[in-house]
C-alpha cells in the first residue's frame, strides 16, 4: 500500500477525521446500538452495504471518468444527508491532498467536480484499485468504532478487537471492489441500506435543532 492509502487509511490524518459517526449517533439515540455485540452488528452491515458500495466506487475511481462516477453516486445515495457528508469529508481530502499529493489527476477530479465524493477522491489519490478499497472499506467501519468509544465509553482495546475480527469482511470487501475498477460506470453495483438513509435523515434533523457531537 503506498504513503496516500496509509494515511488516508489513519485516523490522524487531518483530511479524514472522525466529526461523521456514519449513522452510529443516531443509533446510539435510538437505543439500535449499547454494547460491543450490538456495535458489531452495526458495523458488519454498514460494511457490506454503504461500505461496499462506496469501495466499488473509490477502486473505479483509479481509472479516471470522474464526472460519471460522481453522478453514478449520487443516484446510488437517495440520502441527501449522506450525499453532503461524503461531499465534506471528500472537501476535507482535498484540501490536504493540494499540499501533499498534487496531481495532474487530482486537478482533473477537481476540475471536474469541486466537492468530489469521499470513495471518488480517495482513487484519485490512491492508483492501486484493491488499496483504494481497503481504505473506504476501513474508514466505513472506524468512523463508527471511534464514535462508539466517544457516545457508549465501550472498551477501546474491546472496540479496536472487533475491527481486527472484522479483517477478513474488510479483504472480501475490497477483493469484490477491485473487480469492478473497470466496470462502467452505469453498471457498478448499488448495495442499499435504508436503514442508514433512515438515519442520516433523521440525525439531520435532529442535528439541526439540537447539538449532537457528529456531523452525522
Amino acid at each position: 500500500m503506498d504513503l496516500a492509502a496509509l494515511m488516508l487509511a489513519d485516523s490522524r490524518f487531518p483530511g479524514g477525521g472522525h466529526v461523521h459517526s456514519g449513522g452510529l449517533e443516531e443509533a446510539v439515540a435510538r437505543g439500535l446500538v449499547t454494547d460491543l455485540p450490538s456495535l458489531e452488528r452495526f458495523l458488519v452491515g454498514r460494511l457490506r452495504t454503504a461500505g461496499l458500495l462506496n469501495a466499488v466506487f473509490a477502486a473505479a475511481a483509479t481509472r479516471g471518468r470522474y464526472a460519471e462516477l460522481d453522478v453514478e453516486l449520487d443516484a446510488r445515495t437517495p440520502s441527501p444527508a449522506q450525499r453532503k457528508a461524503s461531499r465534506v469529508q471528500g472537501r476535507g481530502i482535498a484540501r490536504a491532498a493540494r499540499k501533499a499529493w498534487p496531481s495532474d489527476r487530482l486537478a482533473d477530479l477537481l476540475d471536474t467536480t469541486p466537492e468530489p465524493h469521499h470513495p471518488i477522491i480517495v482513487g484519485t489519490l490512491v492508483h492501486d484499485p484493491r488499496a483504494a478499497a481497503q481504505v473506504v472499506a476501513y474508514h466505513a467501519v472506524t468512523g463508527p468504532a471511534t464514535g462508539a468509544i466517544r457516545l457508549l465509553g465501550l472498551d477501546p482495546f474491546g472496540v479496536n478487537a472487533i475491527i481486527a475480527h472484522l479483517a477478513a469482511d474488510l479483504e472480501d470487501v475490497a477483493a469484490q471492489a477491485e473487480e469492478h475498477a473497470d466496470t462502467d460506470p452505469a453498471d457498478l453495483p448499488a448495495p442499499s441500506a435504508p436503514g442508514l438513509d433512515l438515519l442520516a435523515e433523521a440525525h439531520d434533523r435532529h442535528h439541526r435543532e439540537e447539538v449532537r457531537l457528529f456531523v452525522s
